[in-house]
């Protein structure tokens, strides 16, 4: 063979490697789409370097973590889990460990806290929030539930509306750190628990053997908790003015939205009560964008109340003659009162036309004992406006339960309601 054509030859032969060898060169060169420099082209233009600033209006622009921070936890979104807050100490020093239940939405949305057992012989939350909580599925839900069930676990261990130094939790809140033992849990729980909610709802039921018509109760000279109450479908709401240590008056306070559910009586698990509860808190998460459910009140919407008390005038037995949700006339006797010691009997009547939401069960009663609490029905319109011309509330407007006022700790600053027999507007939370 010719030189010449020998040098042809192997010429034509290696051009297809060398065009090989140059595709993986351009490929290896190129690293999460940004071109590299290649030495097998002298003219290749320059690599492409990161733009800072679009990076920068990217990364704001990105949504924001969907996962939620709760008591030093991490919670993905769509899933739910139950963490635990530690409350107190008993005397041997171990801390009570209160479970916080979460529901956390697989789409961002309001955060609704769900309290029971703030006074820890109330039952009939703890089982509305049982129920409501193991009903989600965090895969459809908009948002996130927070359900503590039981926040007072001292009292509720023992059966007791107290703490085990006989103080009233829901007189505490927001607390403080260096206070006394309830004043502690309170600031506590409000500082890792209360704070993370756009809306709550304490649930609380009648005290000291009495009971109560299913109503929200909340501060109606708030415009966010008048839209609150308006979500919960048919149950009554009453304008209720809270007094500093409550804790829908601290929510409020700090700009959570934030009401009372009363239900039934204490000491006890009342499934109609209970069934009601359920329904409107299911009608308040579908009203509030939360959930979409075929089960929910549209109509009648909240019944809005004005109250009065009526209370014994004599001592003696107490003997009702009506029953918790009766509808009466004004000046219908609503029960009387028997001293079995003279045989005088004293009738118990009806100031209003309206109904009956709260009442105490039968039972030895003394002078001033709050029995009947009846509600006259009024438009939405009527009661907000009525509450915007109240005076701003005494401190001791809403009292301590009937005797039972709180002790305060020596050397501690925190302020402590004691009760006020002048105030016939509100029973106790």
């Amino acid at each position: 063979m010719q030189p010449g054509a020998l040098i042809l030859f192997l010429a034509l032969w290696s051009a297809p490697l060398l065009a090989q060898d140059a595709a993986v060169d351009e490929a290896l060169s190129e690293v999460d789409g940004v071109a590299q420099p290649s030495n097998t082209t002298p003219n290749q233009p320059e690599a492409h370097t990161v733009d800072e600033a679009n990076l920068a209006r990217e990364t704001a622009a990105m949504p924001p973590d969907p996962a939620l921070q709760l008591l030093g936890k991490r919670i993905e979104a769509g899933t739910r889990t139950r963490l635990f807050w530690r409350s107190g100490a008993t005397f041997l020093g171990d801390s009570m460990q209160v479970p916080v239940n979460v529901v956390h939405g697989a789409r961002p949305g309001p955060v609704l806290c769900l309290t029971g057992a703030i006074h820890g012989d109330e039952l009939n939350g703890v089982e509305v929030i049982r129920r409501v909580l193991g009903s989600l599925d965090p895969e459809d839900l908009v948002g996130t539930v927070i359900g503590v069930p039981i926040v007072n676990m001292a009292g509720f261990s023992r059966g007791s509306r107290y703490l085990p130094d006989r103080r009233d939790l829901n007189r505490f809140f927001p607390g403080n750190a260096n206070g006394s033992s309830a004043s502690r849990i309170a600031r506590d729980f409000f500082d890792l628990v209360v704070s993370h909610c756009d809306a709550l709802v304490d649930f609380h039921t009648g005290s000291f053997d009495r009971a109560n018509l299913p109503q929200v109760r909340g501060d109606l000279r708030l415009p966010s908790v008048v839209d609150l109450t308006r979500r919960f479908g048919a149950t009554a709401v009453l304008h209720t003015p809270s007094a500093s240590g409550m804790l829908r008056r601290a929510a409020t306070d700090v700009g959570i939205s934030a009401v009372t559910f009363e239900l039934g009586a204490p000491v006890r698990l009342e499934p109609a009560e209970i069934e009601h509860g359920v329904a409107a808190i299911e009608t308040l998460m579908n009203n509030m964008g939360m959930t979409q459910r075929v089960r929910q009140w549209r109509e009648p919407q909240p019944i809005f109340y004005e109250s009065r008390w009526v209370r014994v005038a004599r001592p003696g037995m107490l003997f009702s003659d009506v029953r918790l949700g009766d509808r009466v006339r004004q000046g219908q006797r609503l029960g009387r009162v028997v001293n079995p010691l003279n045989d005088e009997s004293s009738e118990l009547v009806s100031p209003v036309r309206g109904r009956v939401i709260g009442m105490a069960l039968n039972q030895v009663v003394l002078p001033g004992y709050a029995a009947f609490h009846v509600g006259e029905e009024a438009t939405e319109a009527k009661v907000v406006r009525d509450a915007e011309l109240e005076p701003a509330p005494v401190e001791e407007a809403e009292r301590m339960d009937e005797g039972e006022p709180a002790v305060n700790t020596e050397g501690s600053t925190e302020q402590v309601e004691e009760y006020s027999p002048e105030n016939d507007n509100d029973q106790p939370e």
